[in-house]
């Protein structure tokens, strides 16, 4: 009341209601207009409308002396739309673009709220508004140049063809015949978008005469918009009671109330969605979401729904699949319908995609190839069938989507078994019509409707990983113990009694001596890795007297550190071709010239700290014995040990990995973001140059 009292009324005003004009008055809303064009004064051309359209089109003159008219450009454009003639088809035949033309769109389809208000003498008179246009420049002129444009370069390649005109006379001509039309093809066509254009572009413009702001018609017709009597009986509209006026104020929406789908829709608000009956809800539900399990449609359908009534209405939409509930055929697909690729039925299409849900009724994993052989469907389709309820996994096949549903299982044996018997049902149906084998009969896996499938999580795969390349690098670390020692006692032998040391020959498959032919003319008259003058019996196949076997291995292990530390990770391969162009750098008589085996380098590499990589290789690689095994540098330590150790236990499980897993894979256990440039550098610089 306080407010009410400080806001006292000051002038009360009487509306009337104007109907002279009434489904005959537009708003024009024109653009931000150009400094030479002004609306009040300027001259217009020309006008036209398209009454069931409600399209417009207005020809407006632009003042060329204008000082912010550009008048070179004002010629070009109108060279390039009319050329270098002029007639009565041209455009601008001032040979200047003196004129814009602007075309209508609708800004509101509903105008009914709206209306054009005149003040006068203390009354204020409405007149209703039948449509609000807004106008745009057209640039159809363009188009024009354009095809000009197009016509001219013809009629230069026409004349050089002209030779050949009397040959081009005769045409060969195909007739075909169309085929009957149905009904739902005739929906389609008459629905589609380039039958509404064309209907469009068929209805013929009116022309319209322009009358100025201060002509003698236009001022006739502005008195329409004043109401021509003031008695009660024309203006019955605006007296009414107060909850009628607030009614008229804000009338409810009849536009959302008539586009409110009748059908399903995905974008039908949950608001929207529980205000109908449940059975509507759930087919609703079921038909966008396709997929899902019963604890998940509860929550959904909102607290307090009668899970009885639930499971009474999903088993009429939907199926049971592992558990999980999947939308019946014939809600996707009604009677009348067609496929959208190939131009199938539905019922065609509903036995398909049964055979579908039956398969994952007895397996997780389905083929396509399968699907597709035994339904005779096209790709598309098949493929359609398989995402509504599962995902492609590479290599192995489409598993379903969801987890097997244990808990509802247990919860409901009856409906368990009711459906059940419908699916024994369904695949007598399919055996008929299929003529199904005892392949397709016999799922894969029997256990997978008994029991649960196992479901390894991502993290469980990373652990049991690591688990595996512990394992394995416990393996190697004993075996590379045993060899150690069968070195040391084999040097114990040598000492002992070298003069009746021989050759050796040592199996292939256990110690291979490294090829050094391609190094033969860089060893500065070495053979073999002995220089000629030397006395071979000393170091024969890597076994040297005793006082050389420590020097040799500080010698090796020397190299292999510094190597390993310029490159952190190295295969076989390459390792020995480094040490050969080590060693033709080195003076004759070297203690290395005493000859290095496979294994002898390989020992020393997993001495000096290295780790021998798993890397797993596809079968088919095109890759030799020794570019297949890869040492890595485990520890050198600098700040990039863990990152390094991240990439190698990535790389273990994989041979090709992208880029954006290892950024993850590195920001996830280091505990820190790096961006592309940081993963660069430990990719190319730190870890695995």
């Amino acid at each position: 009341m306080a407010n009410e009292e400080d806001d006292p009324i000051i002038q009360e005003i009487d509306v009337f209601l104007a109907r002279s004009l009434l489904e005959k008055l537009y708003l024009f809303q024109y653009p931000i207009r150009p400094a030479s064009m002004t609306y009040d004064d300027v001259t217009h051309l020309s006008a036209k409308i398209k009454p069931k359209q409600q399209k417009v089109e207005l020809e407006m003159a632009i003042d060329t002396l204008n000082p912010n008219y550009c008048r070179s450009k004002g010629e070009q454009i109108a060279l390039n739309v009319d050329g270098t003639c002029t007639d009565e088809t041209s455009t601008y035949s001032s040979k200047l673009m003196d004129k814009q033309t602007f075309c209508s769109s609708q800004a509101a389809s509903n105008v009914s709220r709206y209306a054009a208000a005149v003040y006068k003498k203390g009354e204020l008179h409405l007149t209703p508004l039948h449509g609000i246009l807004q106008l745009r420049p057209s640039f159809t002129y363009l188009d024009k140049a354009d095809a000009k444009h197009r016509e001219r370069e013809a009629a230069n390649e026409g004349g050089d063809s002209s030779q050949d005109e009397a040959e081009d006379d005769v045409k060969q001509i195909t007739v075909r015949f169309s085929r009957p039309e149905s009904e739902q093809a005739r929906q389609r066509r008459v629905q589609s978008y380039e039958f509404l254009q064309k209907r469009q572009a068929e209805e013929h413009w009116v022309h319209l005469h322009y009358y100025g702001l201060k002509d003698s018609r236009s001022e006739h017709e502005r008195q329409y918009l004043f109401s021509q009597g003031h008695g009660l009986a024309e203006n019955t509209e605006l007296i009414k009671s107060p909850s009628e006026y607030l009614m008229m104020l804000m009338p409810p929406s009849v536009e959302e109330e008539n586009d409110k789908p009748v059908a399903p829709s995905n974008v039908l608000s949950m608001a929207q969605l529980r205000t109908l009956p449940l059975a509507d809800q759930i087919k609703i539900l079921m038909k966008n979401v396709k997929v899902m399990p019963f604890a998940n449609l509860m929550s959904l359908l909102g607290s307090g729904t009668d899970s009885t009534a639930v499971l009474r209405c999903i088993q009429q939409v939907a199926m049971l699949v592992q558990g999980n509930w999947v939308v019946k055929s014939d809600v996707l697909y009604p009677k009348d319908t067609s496929s959208p690729h190939s131009g199938v039925p539905a019922e065609v299409l509903c036995r398909g995609r049964d055979f579908v849900m039956w398969k994952f009724t007895q397996d997780r994993w389905v083929v396509r190839k399968e699907v597709a052989a035994v339904t005779k469907l096209c790709p598309e389709d098949v493929k359609d069938f398989l995402e509504h309820m599962s995902v492609a996994r590479i290599n192995k096949g489409w598993e379903f989507m969801l987890p097997y549903d244990e808990d509802f299982v247990k919860k409901h044996p009856d409906i368990v078994q009711r459906q059940h018997m419908l699916w024994m049902g369904i695949q007598a149906k399919l055996e008929k019509v299929y003529n199904l084998l005892k392949e397709h009969l016999t799922p894969k896996k029997q256990e997978t409707q008994s029991s649960r499938p196992s479901l390894v999580s991502g993290e469980q795969r990373v652990n049991m990983a690591k688990a595996k390349v512990k394992q394995n690098y416990g393996q190697l670390e004993k075996e590379f113990q045993k060899q150690k020692a069968e070195m040391k006692s084999n040097d114990t032998s040598a000492k002992m009694d070298v003069s009746n040391i021989r050759i050796k020959e040592e199996p292939v498959s256990d110690e291979e001596p490294m090829d050094t032919s391609a190094y033969e003319g860089m060893n500065n008259g070495i053979a073999n890795g002995l220089h000629a003058e030397e006395d071979s019996r000393d170091s024969l196949n890597g076994h040297l007297p005793g006082g050389c076997i420590d020097l040799v291995a500080q010698e090796l292990k020397a190299f292999v550190s510094s190597t390993f530390k310029k490159q952190f990770v190295l295969t076989l391969s390459e390792l020995k071709r480094l040490f050969n162009l080590h060693l033709a750098g080195l003076p004759p008589g070297h203690t290395l010239f005493s000859g290095i085996s496979d294994k002898m380098l390989q020992d020393m590499v997993l001495d000096t700290g290295c780790k021998q990589i798993l890397v797993p290789f596809p079968p088919q690689t095109a890759a030799s014995p020794d570019e297949l095994k890869v040492y890595a540098l485990w520890e050198a330590g600098d700040t990039y040990d863990q990152h390094r150790q991240v990439l190698l236990e990535i790389f273990s499980k994989n041979y090709r990995v992208r880029r954006n897993v290892i950024q993850s894979q590195l920001s996830q256990e280091c505990g820190e973001d790096l961006n592309k440039q940081e993963v660069d550098r430990v990719l190319k610089v730190r870890c695995c140059s």
